[in-house]
């Protein structure tokens, strides 16, 4: 998602304007390349730090500002403790919900939607009741949802043997063979998500570690996806490119990389129902999920310490020394704390708690998957036949996963200009060899990128367009593979040390969503909780 002047920003941001060839003469594309503070990031890494010029003492130090940290620090706060410090790298809390805002309308950097909460999750309720996501109360049968909030129609087209359809899931133009070997996969899906195991548990259930452990439903985290698909005999290349594109989509991992299990359990662990909702709803902002992270931030801004990147944590008797860089002053500095919640993806963990044993042992076990995201400002776009523009766009056999148009939710008529929001996994070679070529990419190769992408479906995207903006996620998800959801490493890397160092984050849940991310911080704080002592 990035070019080679990112790295070099300490802002992370690159203002350039790319050159693309328009009916034989040039036009010239604004826009950015931005991303996390990388720069600074690496010094982390590179370990270049001095003695730290100040010390101060809080009970509690929240390492990360993503939705897990979020979340731990709402809890604490609920409960009563004050004493918390809020430490992340960025200039904005939210992590993968991160969003921004032109003159159209505000627009999601990373994640863009929930779907409807499965009704047991009570806490996770609760804070969708607070946000007035659901507007009955707690006694209801079924909790209603706000309708401006359940997408609007039309939800969903794909581009498909040269037209539009309705929904993504292939059906124009596909062989009635293949067409019955989709409702067979559909059908399977439904049943894994009415199964439970021999422990009564749920087959597949949010959160992921609330799943049965029942080995007829765990040995398929043994295999991949496309291994499963395989075995079932599942072979149509219509229903191959679907389970691809989904498992692409919420994961950043192939099909044929990532586990079975936790394939399945994307289509699987969705049972939640409302009033006016069922399970297969979702629901959406124009920002996307930091429409969300702004509603678990509202009493948390004076815990805040943006632009702090935390260089080590060290045990001193009976506290821990948690030293900081602060971007702003350019000096580190020390905070003394009763407990700690690391709130930070685990390679980020191991470097900060300088455990080379853990290094090793992600390194080892865990890859994270990189993305780009571009939000594209813009004006009326020339359409292809079939269904009108949707909330998620998607084009068969595409590399991206297409856009979400950012402006689906706004309630106005006549909107002539419009912010799509471009999804492309990173998966063609690894991890590694992904990010260093999307580092060195310039603003105008992804804007060709992008370009030669839509004009499948849009005639006049170049003319159209008024800014690219582009995001690099260097590190956006941890890749399930096999062995990842039901294998030891995650119980592993998880255990607190001494009681008083607590983790949370969605790579140690084996599932980037929301919902896991809530509970991983939620978990955390109660860990805390169990653990503070004196006066607080």
């Amino acid at each position: 998602m990035r070019r080679r002047s990112f790295i070099q920003s300490i802002a992370g941001l690159t203002v350039v304007s790319s050159v693309i060839a328009s009916c034989h003469r040039q036009r010239v594309i604004g826009g950015s390349v931005i991303g996390a503070s990388s720069h600074t990031g690496h010094l982390l890494r590179d370990k270049r730090f001095a003695a730290p010029v100040s010390t101060t003492e809080h009970a509690v130090v929240i390492v990360g500002g993503g939705i897990s940290g979020l979340s731990a620090a709402r809890h604490l706060h609920r409960q009563g403790i004050r004493d918390i410090v809020i430490l992340d790298l960025e200039k904005e809390m939210g992590g993968n919900a991160a969003c921004g805002k032109n003159d159209v309308s505000a627009y999601p950097w990373g994640a863009h939607y929930v779907p409807i909460p499965n009704n047991d999750l009570t806490e996770y309720i609760d804070f969708m009741r607070e946000c007035g996501v659901i507007t009955s109360d707690a006694a209801a049968a079924l909790p209603a949802y706000n309708d401006y909030y359940i997408c609007f129609d039309p939800e969903e087209r794909l581009y498909i043997n040269g037209q539009w359809q309705e929904g993504l899931i292939p059906h124009f133009g596909v062989p009635a063979p293949e067409k019955a070997q989709i409702q067979q996969f559909l059908d399977k899906m439904q049943a894994f998500r009415l199964a439970k195991g021999q422990d009564g548990k749920d087959a597949f259930a949010i959160p992921l570690d609330h799943s049965s452990k029942d080995p007829a439903f765990t040995q398929l985290d043994s295999l991949t996806m496309k291994q499963w698909l395989q075995q079932q005999g599942l072979t149509s290349p219509y229903l191959q490119w679907y389970v691809n594109y989904c498992t692409r989509d919420d994961y950043g991992t192939p099909y044929d990389q990532i586990s079975a299990w936790i394939g399945i359990h994307y289509f699987a662990s969705r049972k939640g129902k409302g009033s006016n909702a069922a399970h297969h709803d979702v629901l959406t902002w124009p920002e996307g999920n930091g429409w969300l992270a702004a509603h678990l931030k509202k009493e948390l801004q004076p815990y805040f310490r943006n632009e702090a990147l935390v260089a080590r944590i060290q045990q001193e008797n009976d506290t821990l020394a948690i030293d900081y860089f602060d971007v702003k002053e350019s000096r580190l500095k020390r905070i003394k704390a009763q407990q700690c919640i690391l709130a930070v993806p685990q390679f980020v963990a191991a470097r900060i708690l300088q455990d080379e044993a853990r290094i090793q042992k992600v390194h080892q076990h865990i890859q994270y998957a990189p993305w780009m995201v571009a939000n594209i400002t813009t004006k009326e776009l020339n359409e292809r036949t079939g269904p009108p523009l949707s909330w998620d766009n998607v084009i068969y056999d595409s590399p991206s996963l297409g856009y979400v148009e950012a402006t689906h939710q706004e309630i106005k008529q006549g909107i002539h200009r419009r912010n799509l929001t471009y999804y492309l996994p990173l998966t063609n070679h690894t991890p590694l060899e992904e990010r260093k070529a999307a580092l060195e990419r310039t603003h105008a190769e992804w804007v060709q990128l992008i370009v030669a992408d839509l004009e499948k479906v849009h005639s006049n995207i170049t003319d159209a367009i008024e800014e690219v903006n582009v995001m690099i996620w260097g590190h956006a998800m941890a890749k399930p593979v096999p062995g990842m959801a039901h294998g030891t490493i995650r119980q592993e890397l998880a255990a607190a040390v001494n009681d008083r160092l607590h983790f949370a984050h969605t790579d140690l849940a084996g599932n980037s969503i929301f919902e896991e991310a809530f509970y991983q911080g939620l978990s955390a704080a109660k860990k805390v909780m169990t653990h503070l002592s004196g006066n607080i």
